[in-house]
C-alpha cells in the first residue's frame, strides 16, 4: 500500500501552517500567502516503509484493544525501543507508537494512525533526531511540529501535546547545535502556545564538559540504554501527573 497522501488543508490548518512559517522565517504574512497554504501539503513522508508500521499497529491494536484515552508516546527509535514504558509510568495508560527512524513530518501524514484514532489524553512526540540528521535545519523542524499539533487540534481541540526534546548522542555531536537551535525554537513556540509543552531532556544528557554523556548510551552511541531511559522517565513523570 503506498503512502497515503495528506488531504488539502483546511482553513484552520492551513492558517496555522502559515503562521508556523512565518514565525519560522520571520516573514509577515499575507493574502498570496494565505491562497498558498491552503493547497499546499507538508513534504511527502520520509519512506514508504512507515506503511508497514501502520499495519503493524492495527494488527497489534486488534489483537490487544488499547485502553481508552492513553497517554500516546509517538516518534522515532527512541520512543520505539522504548520497551518498559508501562512499567515505567504505572498507572498511566500509556501506549507506544513509536517508528524508528521516523522525521516529525511521518508524524503529521500519520497522526490518524498513531494518535488521533485513539482519542488520547495527551500525545508525546520525539522527533527530529532524524531530521537534523538528514539536513532539515531547525526552522523546518519547528514548522513540522507545528503541523503536527495543528493536525491533532484539527480533530482533537485542547489535547495536550509535549516536544521531547532531540537528545544529543555521542555519534551525533556535530549536530549538537543544530539540534539546540532547533530545540530552542520548539521551546519559545511551545511556551506561548496553549495545550503544547517542551520537555527538556538535552541539557540533563549533557555533561560538565557540554558533550553526551556515553553512560546513558548503549554501544552505537545513539540509542539510549537503561540509564538513559531511567533519565528520560524521571523528567518526564511530573508532566503526566
Amino acid at each position: 500500500m503506498p503512502p497515503r497522501p495528506m488531504p488539502f488543508l483546511s482553513a484552520a490548518l492551513a492558517a496555522l501552517l502559515l503562521a508556523a512559517g512565518c514565525a519560522a522565517t520571520g516573514a509577515p504574512a499575507t493574502a498570496a500567502d494565505g491562497a498558498r497554504a491552503g493547497v499546499q501539503a507538508i513534504d511527502p513522508p520520509s519512506s514508504p516503509e512507515w506503511t508497514h508500521d501502520m499495519a503493524r499497529f492495527a494488527a497489534e491494536d486488534a489483537a490487544d484493544p488499547p485502553p481508552a484515552h492513553p497517554v500516546v508516546f509517538t516518534g522515532s527509535s527512541s520512543v520505539r525501543l522504548w520497551t518498559t514504558l508501562a512499567e515505567d509510568f504505572p498507572g498511566r495508560p500509556v501506549l507506544n507508537r513509536g517508528f524508528g527512524g521516523s522525521h516529525v513530518r511521518d508524524a503529521v501524514h500519520y497522526a490518524d494512525e498513531v494518535a488521533i484514532r485513539y482519542r488520547p489524553s495527551r500525545i508525546l512526540l520525539y522527533a527530529g533526531d532524524n531530521d537534523t540528521m538528514d539536513g532539515r535545519g531547525p526552522q523546518q523542524v519547528l514548522a513540522d511540529f507545528q503541523a503536527f499539533v495543528a493536525r491533532v487540534h484539527q480533530d482533537l481541540p485542547g489535547t495536550p501535546i509535549a516536544f521531547i526534546a532531540i537528545k544529543p548522542s555521542p555519534s551525533r555531536i556535530h549536530l549538537l547545535e543544530v539540534q539546540r537551535a532547533s530545540n530552542a525554537l520548539v521551546r519559545d513556540w511551545a511556551a506561548r502556545t496553549p495545550d503544547v509543552d517542551y520537555i527538556d531532556v538535552f541539557t540533563p544528557m549533557l555533561g560538565a564538559d557540554g558533550r553526551p554523556r556515553p553512560e546513558l548510551f548503549v554501544g552505537d552511541a545513539l540509542h539510549m540504554n537503561a540509564d538513559g531511559y531511567a533519565l528520560w522517565r524521571d523528567i518526564i513523570a511530573p508532566y503526566l501527573r
